[in-house]
C-alpha cells in the first residue's frame, strides 16, 4: 500500500473530504471526543452515572484524555507536518481510514459501556500509536527527513506509557498505571514546549509583519536548550522521585526558564488576533501550571492543588485547540482568521480552565460546581469548534484543491 498521494494535480474534487488530509480525520475525532468523552465524565463524577464493570470513571477519564484526546491530536498534527517535513505528499485515504479505525477500535475496547477483558482491551488500545510510528517513520526515511526521527522515540514512549497502564489494569503489575500517566503527561508537556517554542514566536513574527506591526523576538540559544532540559528534568523526576523535593525544584526551575521564555515572544502585541494571542495564552498555563506544582509539592499551598489540571486542561488543551484551529484554516485554503464563534470558544476554554484550577482552591465547599462549571465550558468550547469547523473538516478546500 502506498503512503504517498498520486500527484496532487491528478486526484479527483470530493465533496466528503475527510479522509483526503491527515489532519481531518483526527482533528474532528479529538473535537468530538473533547465534547462526549468529557459529558460521561461529568455524569459521572456529579451524579455517578457509571457501569459497575470495566474500568473506574477517574481511573477511564485520566487514561482517555491522554491516549484518546491528545494522541488524536497528535496524530493530526503530525500526519499533516510530516508530509510538509518530506516534501513527499500526504498520506493515502486508505491508510488514514485504517489509522481511524485502529483508534477508534482503542476507544471501543475502553469504553465502560462494553466490558473487554483487560488483555484484549490492551491489544486493541495499544496498536495505534505503534502503527502511527511505523507510517510516519516509513514516510521520514523515505523522504530522508533524518532530523525529525526523534518523534518516532517519544511515539514509542508514548505507547510504553500506555501499557504500563494496562498491565496494571490487568493485574500483571502493580502500582505501574499513575507512572504511567504521569510519563505520558510528561511527554506531552515535552511536547508543547518543543512544538510551542517552534510555532509561537514563528507564528508572531509573520503575523504581526504581516499586519505592518512588526516585531523582534529574541531567542537565546542557552534559554532554549535550558527550556527543554529543564522539562525532561521534571519527567526524569516524576518518575523516579514522583511527589519529591526535588520533584518540586525540578519544576519550580522549569517555570522560571519557561516563564522567560514566553515573555520574549512579546504576547501582549497580539490581542487583536484571536489565533495568535490563544497560542501566547496556551503557552502561559505551561509556567503557571508548574509554579503550581512547585508551591504544592514543595510548600503544600492550597493554592497549587489543581497543578496538574493547569497542565492539561489550561496547557495542553489550549493549544491543541489553538493548533487544530488555525492549522485547519490553513490546510484547507481559507484565511488564518478567527470566525466569532472561535474566538470565543477560545475564551470559554480560558475561563473553563481558570475555574477548575483555581476554583476548589479558593472556594472548597464549592468543589462540585466548580468541576460542573469548568466542564460545562469545556464543552461548550468544543461545541463551537465542532459547529464551525466540523464542515471544513468534511468538506473540500476553499480554493478548490485537492487534499
Amino acid at each position: 500500500m502506498s503512503a504517498a498521494f498520486p500527484a496532487q494535480a491528478e486526484r479527483p474534487i470530493r465533496r466528503f473530504a475527510l479522509f483526503e488530509y491527515g489532519f481531518r480525520p483526527f482533528f474532528l475525532l479529538a473535537g468530538l471526543f473533547a465534547l462526549f468523552g468529557v459529558l460521561a465524565w461529568l455524569l459521572a463524577f456529579a451524579h455517578g452515572l457509571w457501569p459497575s464493570e470495566g474500568p473506574g470513571a477517574l481511573s477511564w477519564h485520566a487514561h482517555e484524555m491522554l491516549f484518546a484526546f491528545v494522541t488524536a491530536a497528535i496524530a493530526g498534527f503530525l500526519l499533516t507536518a510530516v508530509p510538509n517535513w518530506t516534501g513527499r505528499g500526504g498520506f493515502s485515504r486508505s491508510l488514514l481510514i485504517a489509522l481511524t479505525l485502529l483508534w477508534l477500535a482503542g476507544r471501543w475496547a475502553m469504553s465502560p459501556l462494553f466490558p473487554f477483558d483487560p488483555l484484549a482491551a490492551a491489544a486493541l488500545d495499544l496498536a495505534f500509536l505503534p502503527a502511527l510510528a511505523a507510517i510516519i517513520g516509513r514516510h521520514l526515511l523515505r523522504g530522508r527527513n533524518y532530523r525529525n526521527l526523534p518523534i518516532l522515540a517519544v511515539l514509542i514512549v508514548f505507547a510504553a506509557a500506555n501499557l504500563l497502564v494496562h498491565l496494571e489494569r490487568a493485574g500483571i503489575t502493580m502500582d505501574t498505571a499513575h507512572a504511567g500517566q504521569m510519563l505520558a503527561m510528561n511527554l506531552t508537556l515535552l511536547l508543547v514546549v518543543l512544538i510551542g517554542g517552534r510555532i509561537v514566536p514563528s507564528f508572531t513574527l509573520s503575523t504581526l509583519r504581516r499586519l505592518g506591526r512588526p516585531v523582534e523576538i529574541a531567542q537565546p540559544r542557552a534559554l532554549e536548550i535550558a527550556c527543554l532540559l529543564s522539562v525532561l528534568g521534571v519527567l526524569a523526576a516524576d518518575l523516579a522521585l514522583p511527589g519529591s523535593t526535588a520533584a518540586g525544584i525540578a519544576a519550580a526551575l522549569a517555570a522560571l526558564f519557561n516563564g522567560v521564555r514566553l515573555g520574549l515572544w512579546k504576547g501582549y502585541r497580539t490581542l487583536r488576533d484571536p489565533l495568535l494571542w490563544v497560542l501566547h495564552v496556551g503557552y502561559l498555563w505551561i509556567p503557571v501550571g508548574l509554579t503550581l506544582k512547585a508551591l504544592w509539592l514543595l510548600g503544600g499551598m492550597e493554592i497549587g492543588m489543581n497543578w496538574l489540571h493547569a497542565l492539561t486542561f489550561g496547557g495542553f488543551s489550549t493549544m491543541i485547540l489553538a493548533v487544530m484551529t488555525r492549522a485547519t484554516l490553513g490546510h484547507t485554503g481559507r484565511a488564518l482568521r478567527a470566525a466569532p464563534a472561535t474566538a470565543i470558544s477560545y475564551v470559554l476554554l480560558t475561563a473553563g480552565a481558570t475555574i477548575r484550577v483555581f476554583g476548589p482552591a479558593l472556594f472548597p465547599a464549592q468543589t462540585l460546581p466548580s468541576v460542573a462549571a469548568a466542564g460545562l465550558l469545556w464543552m461548550t468550547a468544543f461545541a463551537l469548534f465542532l459547529f464551525v469547523y466540523g464542515p471544513i473538516l468534511t468538506g473540500p478546500r476553499a480554493d478548490g484543491r485537492p487534499g
